[in-house]
C-alpha cells in the first residue's frame, strides 16, 4: 500500500514507489520534484529562499534553492536514482502581495524560480514542466512512479504537470 509522505516548510524528502510526496502551501516558496523514471525513485524539495550565501546562520540547507537541490540528489542517489537519469518538475514561486515597488525583496518568488531552474541547470538535470508565478499558492503531490506532479489551488481545478 502507497504512503504520501508530508514534506514541511524548508524541508524535503525521497522515497520509492509506489509512495509520494507532498507540500502545502506553496506560495513564494518553490516546490522541487526529482525523478529517476527507470529506478522508480524521487523526491520533493519545499525552498523558501533563492540562495544559501546571502545569509548568514544558513544552517538549513533545505530552506534555499542551491543547497536544498543539491540534498534532495543525495537522497534519491541514496535510494537508487541515477543522475544521469535525473528529470524534474517545479511549482510555486508566486508573487502573494501587489506592491508597488520591485525591489529584489518582494520579488522572492521569481527569484525562488530562477535560482532553482539554475541549479537543475548546473546539475545537468532537464526541467520538464512547470507551474509557477501568478499571484495564488500551490499544493502539489509528486509520484516518482509516473512522474505526475499534481498541483491544486483554492478556486482552480486540479491540473497535473
Amino acid at each position: 500500500m502507497s504512503e504520501i509522505i508530508k514534506v514541511g516548510m524548508a524541508d524535503l524528502k525521497a522515497c520509492k514507489s509506489p509512495d509520494g510526496v507532498t507540500t502545502l502551501g506553496l506560495g513564494s516558496c518553490v516546490g522541487i520534484a526529482i525523478r529517476d523514471p527507470i529506478a522508480k525513485v524521487g523526491g520533493l524539495a519545499h525552498v523558501m529562499l533563492p540562495d544559501s550565501t546571502q545569509i548568514e546562520n544558513n544552517s538549513n540547507k533545505f530552506k534555499f534553492a542551491d543547497t536544498g537541490i543539491e540534498e534532495l540528489v543525495k537522497q534519491v542517489i541514496a535510494l537508487g536514482g541515477n543522475k544521469s537519469r535525473f528529470e524534474a518538475k517545479i511549482a510555486g514561486g508566486a508573487q502573494m502581495f501587489a506592491f508597488q515597488n520591485k525591489s529584489d525583496m518582494v520579488r522572492v518568488g521569481e527569484r525562488n524560480v530562477e535560482a532553482s531552474k539554475k541549479k537543475l541547470k548546473e546539475l545537468g538535470i532537464p526541467l520538464k514542466a512547470e507551474d509557477t508565478g501568478l499571484n495564488y499558492g500551490r499544493t502539489v503531490i509528486f509520484y516518482p512512479e509516473n512522474g505526475n506532479f499534481v498541483i491544486r489551488s483554492a478556486g482552480k481545478p486540479e491540473k497535473t504537470i
